[in-house]
């Protein structure tokens, strides 16, 4: 027998949650087939069988929260019977062809046991796992939307994240309104709030830093961060080098498909230097948002609405969207983040 522990996934993480085996006890597993899914960090990772063997035992389950070295599955590397799953005992008859599983509905044993124990209906639920496969998660969820239960997965990471902003950032918040009646018609928030931000950022590079609660480590390349809201929780996927972006919307449209297919690589998770959040597309005008550290700034765009304001000494009515900058008071002053605000509406007024 050999037993294989949950691997040092890097980025220095301690735990993963089982999403769901690709194997059963019995099983033959061939080196660098997909063994099992885990979720850290708000992203699902495939690890494959490291060796060849049969499966004996299953050690961890679908739902479990794992340390890394933990055992998960026993292989048994001596010659396999043709008694498995996969190959089966023929005895000399023509076994009938199986018809293929529905897309709709797929699930593994387990996740079927647990949606009977808590009453779910599976074919009411969309799966999150590859090819649509229901998860555990997918279970909870629902689960937890008739009754309250512990988080998993993403919420989870979310509530650990802001559970970390909560004892290390001293937040402050400004705001602003900007007159964007320029704008051509049709034109979306967000690929001009992201030049807007990434030209902010050159103006005033203190917001688009890095602190660690004695260092400060300014950035040249803006990678910014866009808050994307979804079932499952809160999700920031990164623009790489917005400043320098181009199709920032088509580029941003597939980042959102990549967290709702939930095919998103950790590493485009990470390493955010700021971060955006378009809430006003739901609803809401100003916010006290929340700092990830070791960012130090998040800058929140309201709803755009009509607003009377005074033009040339005459009211006006002129379409406004409201502005929320929170910073980490800590490493950056109140001046700092005035004139980064300032930048960021300066260049959302301008017609083009």
């Amino acid at each position: 027998m050999k037993v294989f522990a949950l691997p040092d996934l890097g980025e220095g993480l301690a735990e993963a949650e089982i999403v769901t085996w690709h194997v059963s006890p019995g099983d033959h597993m061939i080196a660098d087939q997909p063994l099992v899914s885990v979720e850290t960090d708000k992203a699902v990772v495939e690890i494959p069988a490291p060796i060849s063997g049969t499966v004996a035992k299953l050690i961890a389950n679908e739902g479990d929260i794992v340390k890394i070295g933990t055992p998960l599955v026993e292989f048994a590397t001596g010659k396999a019977e043709d008694t498995g799953a996969i190959v089966g005992e023929l005895d000399g008859l023509e076994q009938p062809a199986q018809p293929p599983k529905p897309a709709a509905g797929k699930a593994a044993p387990a996740v079927r046991r647990l949606a009977a124990e808590k009453g779910i209906d599976l074919a009411k639920l969309t799966g999150s796992g590859p090819g649509g496969t229901i998860l555990t998660r997918d279970v909870e969820a629902a689960a937890a939307a008739l009754a309250g239960e512990d988080l998993r997965g993403p919420r989870r990471a979310m509530a650990h994240s802001m559970e970390r902003s909560r004892a290390s950032v001293v937040p402050a918040t400004v705001t602003d309104r900007a007159d964007i009646s320029g704008w051509a018609e049709h034109e979306g928030a967000t690929p001009r709030l992201v030049r807007a931000i990434a030209r902010a950022c050159g103006e005033e590079p203190a917001l688009n830093a890095w602190f660690d609660g004695q260092r400060r480590q300014l950035h040249d390349r803006v990678d910014l961060a866009v808050a994307v809201d979804t079932p499952d929780g809160l999700f920031t996927p990164v623009l790489r080098s917005a400043g320098a972006a181009t199709d920032i919307e088509t580029r941003i449209r597939d980042l959102r498909h990549a967290v709702e297919t939930r095919t998103i690589d950790r590493g485009a998770m990470k390493d955010a230097t700021i971060t955006l959040s378009n809430f006003g597309t739901l609803g809401g005008e100003f916010a006290a948002l929340v700092v990830t550290p070791p960012q130090v700034a998040i800058l929140g765009a309201g709803r755009i609405s009509d607003a009377c304001l005074a033009i040339d000494g005459r009211p006006a009515f002129r379409r406004v969207l409201p502005l929320s900058l929170t910073f980490d008071h800590r490493a950056v002053t109140g001046g700092e983040a005035a004139r980064f605000l300032a930048a960021v509406k300066t260049d959302l007024e301008r017609s083009s």
